[in-house]
């Protein structure tokens, strides 16, 4: 398995200066609170790039597993995310730092190709020898932190935290070649989130030990911590919707648990607008999620069956749909979040989920990853303005904490329990909504 390096390289201090696609109301006094500092874009941006890799790592060892035409494509925008990661470390720690990282890195995700390649050829002697060398990498990719931070993260704790990224990751792998598919979409939901602690974790000791170049900001926050939730389950969907879509199309074995997985991903924001809005409110918001559901099943189907017309119908409904939802959260968030704005941004979720399934049916497996890395980045865009627009509303239910007066021992866990009111998923909806639950019509293999 070859694993080609691609030349899409982001570094951490330009991504910082990047616009959110959708306008939001911004208190000018800085006391308020608030998702738009330079801690939490730090935090952000590696909320993108750690669980990124861990989806795309997941959906690669599934795509080896599988012998998939799309394999080396997979594996490619899996080397442009280590890339990315590499030049983020790079911009805080210098170039050598950054290549030290990416060698390291690379590494790591060499050994999972052993493990894959080991599990085709039902080699148990190169399995086993592809942990041992993963335990080893767990060991000097812990001590190079530790040092890089200045022992602000400990390296006994963050070697344990990678052994969870390790087996969550095998785990994953290992339910898929055995056939338990919802075990292993549960396991690589697991992976996912687990990487938004890694970037909590990671981002707090940055931002301590260089205070000056984030302006002595704080990346953990209510109103941070806000924004991250939304960056997981907002990206996640997006991640999940495309492979639904690639399993629903080929009539994969694992289709329907990737639909399983879709779903638990949307079901705790389906119940959080009753809890907020109440029962009545919830049903709404269902009957308007069935609805656009169809106009995807519709697209799907024209494509399986070459009816462009039916696929113009399914957009043309698409565009009524957003209308209505942008209108329905410009009414939610008593305007701080304009419905035209939000309508033209839903659009484009809707339009890089499409173009990435067309891409994929068309067999242009490059530009498919491509654009699904596009569609996973856009969704951060959509959380931070969605944030800001609900700390903006109820900036009391938001206000920061004080700082406390030292650094956590931070190992590479999952997320920190965060104690918040369920109606701040809500403020996902409108954007999710453009692509939910996958319900296709299953295809036999050929």
């Amino acid at each position: 398995m070859d694993f080609k390096k691609a030349c899409l390289v982001v570094p951490l201090s330009a991504a910082l200066l990047l616009p959110t696609s959708v306008d939001v109301v911004n208190a000018d006094d800085h006391s308020m609170p608030t998702v738009e500092t330079e801690a939490v874009e730090l935090r952000a941006e590696l909320d993108k790039l750690l669980s990124e890799h861990a989806f795309l790592a997941a959906e690669t060892m599934r795509k080896g597993a599988e012998g998939a035409p799309d394999f080396e494509a997979s594996a490619n925008a899996l080397s442009a995310n280590t890339d990315d990661l590499s030049a983020a470390i790079g911009s805080v720690y210098g170039e050598e730092a950054g290549m030290q990282f990416k060698t390291m890195w690379s590494e790591h995700i060499g050994y999972f190709v052993d493990y894959v390649n080991g599990t085709a050829e039902e080699d148990e002697e190169a399995k086993e020898m592809a942990k041992e060398e993963l335990d080893d990498y767990r060991a000097d990719f812990s001590a190079f932190l530790e040092s890089a931070t200045e022992e602000r993260l400990n390296a006994d704790e963050l070697a344990e935290g990678l052994q969870m990224h390790v087996n969550q990751l095998i785990g994953a792998f290992d339910s898929y070649v055995e056939g338990n598919y919802e075990e292993a979409y549960s396991k690589e939901r697991e992976a996912i989130h687990h990487m938004y602690g890694v970037s909590k974790g990671l981002t707090g000791a940055i931002v301590d030990q260089f205070p000056d170049q984030f302006n002595d900001t704080m990346a953990d926050t209510p109103a941070a911590d806000l924004r991250s939730n939304l960056n997981h389950l907002l990206s996640e969907h997006a991640g999940l919707a495309t492979m639904a879509m690639q399993n629903g199309v080929e009539g994969t074995e694992d289709y329907e648990a990737s639909v399983e997985a879709l779903s638990n991903n949307t079901e705790d924001l389906s119940n959080a607008i009753a809890s907020v809005y109440g029962e009545e409110a919830g049903m709404e918001f269902k009957e308007m999620w069935e609805g656009h559901i169809g106009d995807f099943v519709t697209y799907v189907e024209g494509t399986a069956e070459g009816e462009e017309a039916k696929q113009e119908e399914a957009v043309e409904a698409l565009d009524a749909y957003r209308a209505d939802f942008s209108s329905f959260l410009e009414t939610a968030s008593e305007g701080r979040l304009d419905a035209d704005v939000l309508s033209e941004s839903l659009g484009e979720h809707v339009d890089l989920l499409i173009n990435t399934f067309d891409q994929y049916t068309a067999e242009d497996y490059d530009m498919a990853y491509e654009t699904l890395r596009d569609s996973y980045g856009h969704m951060f865009m959509a959380s931070k303005a969605l944030s800001a627009g609900f700390v903006d509303q109820f900036p009391d239910q938001f206000a920061a904490s004080e700082m406390p007066e030292e650094m956590p021992q931070t190992g590479m866990g999952g997320t920190a329990n965060v104690n918040m009111d369920l109606w701040i998923y809500a403020s996902i909806l409108a954007l999710v909504g453009a692509s939910g639950l996958l319900v296709f019509k299953k295809r036999s293999n050929q």
